[in-house]
């Protein structure tokens, strides 16, 4: 007798669901790195330090990749407790969905390894950071 007991369910409108984010063919295509392996990839290839993260980066061998951009982020937990460490991610991928694509290199893989700093640096500053350690992780490659 649980059905007479709840509303009715509201429809739907369509405007309440958020559109889905697409990004340009032409600039790559930004993807997730998940396994561990991928991890262990960049943490063999390029690196560039600053004060709240360090950048990691290697090109990827795979043709069906040679157009995306591989992404990943750390929080260790040196770093904090899980709230700590949430917050420092968080700050990290906003971060990184403003500066992304721009200076990456489709068919690479970067992994962003948060410092400490990554919480109390202004995020103007960070997003500098970031796209200016992108900007110096690829004229490296070159």
């Amino acid at each position: 007798m649980a059905a007479g007991f709840w509303p009715p369910a509201a429809p739907v409108d369509a405007s309440a669901c958020p559109p889905e984010r697409t990004r340009d063919v032409d600039a790559g295509s930004v993807v997730r790195l998940r396994r561990r392996g991928e991890f262990l990839a960049a943490a063999r290839g390029r690196r560039v330090a600053r004060e709240a993260f360090v950048l990691q980066c290697v090109p990827r061998r795979e043709p069906e990749r040679a157009t995306m951009i591989g992404i990943g982020l750390t929080v260790t937990k040196k770093i904090g407790n899980a709230v700590t460490r949430n917050r420092a991610r968080r700050r990290l991928r906003e971060a990184l969905r403003l500066v992304l694509p721009g200076p990456a290199r489709p068919g690479s893989d970067y992994v962003v390894v948060a410092r400490p700093a990554a919480l109390t640096r202004p995020f103007a500053l960070l997003r500098e950071d970031l796209a200016g350690a992108l900007d110096q992780v690829v004229r490296r490659g070159r």
